[in-house]
Formats: C-alpha cells, structure tokens, sequence
C-alpha cells in the first residue's frame, strides 16, 4: 500500500505560479511511477504529467508542456508537480497518483492504470 497526500494548491492570478508536493508513505517510493492529474468541474480525469522510477523519463500533456514541470525526491519520498504561468483554464482539482514499475522506464500517462491516488488539492487560477 501507498499513502499520498498533496498540498500546495491554492488561488492565484493567472500568469502566478504555484508548486504542488505529493508526499508519500509506505512501501518503497522509489519503486514507483508516480502522475499527476487533474479534474476541472463537469469533466473527466486527465493527464497532466508522468515520471518514472528514477526521474529520467517525463511526460507532459500538450497543454502544459513548457509551464509545467514534474520531478522527484526519492530520499523524501516526494514528487512535485511546478507549475508556471498559470491560465484560468488550468482550474481544477489537482491529484497525484502512483503506479508499481515493472521496469526502470516505465511511466504511465492513463488514469486507470495508476493504482493509489491522493485526495486532490485545489488550483484556482483568476483572470
């Protein structure tokens, strides 16, 4: 079992930045891809980025890519999720979620294959 609990989300004027923490507990985080994803109202889950393992493999959805960066602290069993020049459209709630490796490259980008998600923290973003 992973546990993960996000924070860093909050209300911002478009064009600000926020950085968001996923921090987990349990089995090895090292182990683990982890995503991040989010869910804006009336829509449906998406992706929004994915690392694998050891933080050499990234991906971006084309909609945050250049504003948005994931990475990873294996030794504080945490993943970040930095996201600059934030747009209104970029509201929603912000999920991270993780996924057992195979393999040193994998990185999923589809929500039904992560297995442990947090709750979700809030990004506002104002015009």
């Amino acid at each position: 079992q992973v546990q993960l609990v996000e924070s860093g989300g909050g209300l911002v004027q478009a064009g600000g930045s926020l950085r968001l923490s996923c921090a987990a507990s349990g089995r090895a985080f090292s182990s683990y891809a982890m995503g991040w994803f989010r869910q804006a109202p009336g829509k449906e889950r998406e992706f929004v980025a994915a690392i694998n393992r050891n933080g050499g493999n990234l991906y971006y959805h084309d909609s945050v890519r250049d504003r948005f960066t994931i990475s990873r602290d294996n030794a504080k069993n945490t993943a970040y999720l930095q996201m600059n020049s934030l747009k209104p459209e970029d509201t929603a709630i912000y999920y991270c979620a993780a996924r057992y490796s195979p393999s040193a490259d994998y990185t999923p980008v589809l929500v039904a294959t992560y297995d442990y998600w947090g709750q979700g923290t809030q990004v506002t973003v104002s015009s």
